[in-house]
């Protein structure tokens, strides 16, 4: 038997460090010498290509990271199963600030869009994986958020994969609808006190 705090302290660590690591794409180039504000500005401006990605994957990483810690168990202590699947969750998270470069330099060709949305795809279904396994669960809202912020991504995931055949651009704001995630909760609160 493993301590969940000690997997939770890994785990906090793990996605703070991947959450800061995306930030390190988004510079200007090494041999770019504005001469004037304006210079400087357009400058700015170029690296919407690079920022948006890091927006993107700074918010799903977030989203992933508040609904492990909104997920309750009275569990101290989890199984060897649990453990490895929790690791492989957290190899993928430590994945994502190499995607959302990738993504954030070629998101003009679907391939790039197919491995980013291809691996937030494989956070999503692990993390629901490990929502299926994890011991003594204590039922409520917060379960019913992890659930639907999980099937949020894998939908937004598939969405992206196959409007990219069409649009890569387009795809990869796909993506951007995890963001509503806190409308769809407040809905579906209202939905529910309602019936």
């Amino acid at each position: 038997m493993y301590s969940k705090a000690r997997l939770d302290t890994l785990s906090d660590g793990i996605f703070g460090v991947a959450m800061t690591l995306l930030v390190l794409d988004v510079r200007l180039p090494d041999d770019f010498h504005p001469q004037q504000a304006n210079d400087l500005v357009h400058g700015l401006l170029d690296l919407w290509p690079k920022f948006l990605p890091y927006l993107l994957s700074f918010g799903v990483l977030g989203l992933r990271w508040l609904s492990n810690v909104e997920l309750r168990t009275r569990a101290e202590f989890v199984n060897r199963e649990y453990v490895n699947w929790w690791l492989l969750y957290l190899l993928l998270i430590t994945g994502v600030p190499f995607t959302t470069i990738v993504v954030g330099r070629f998101a003009h060709f679907p391939p790039a869009i197919w491995l980013y949305a291809g691996h937030t795809l494989l956070v999503a279904l692990v993390g629901q994986r490990l929502m299926s396994i994890t011991p003594h669960l204590e039922p409520g809202e917060h379960l019913r958020h992890r659930q639907m912020s999980g099937i949020l991504l894998i939908a937004t995931s598939l969405l992206a994969i196959a409007l990219s055949f069409a649009n890569p651009r387009l795809a990869l704001l796909a993506l951007a609808l995890n963001f509503a995630a806190p409308l769809i909760r407040k809905w579906s609160y209202r939905w529910s006190e309602a019936r």
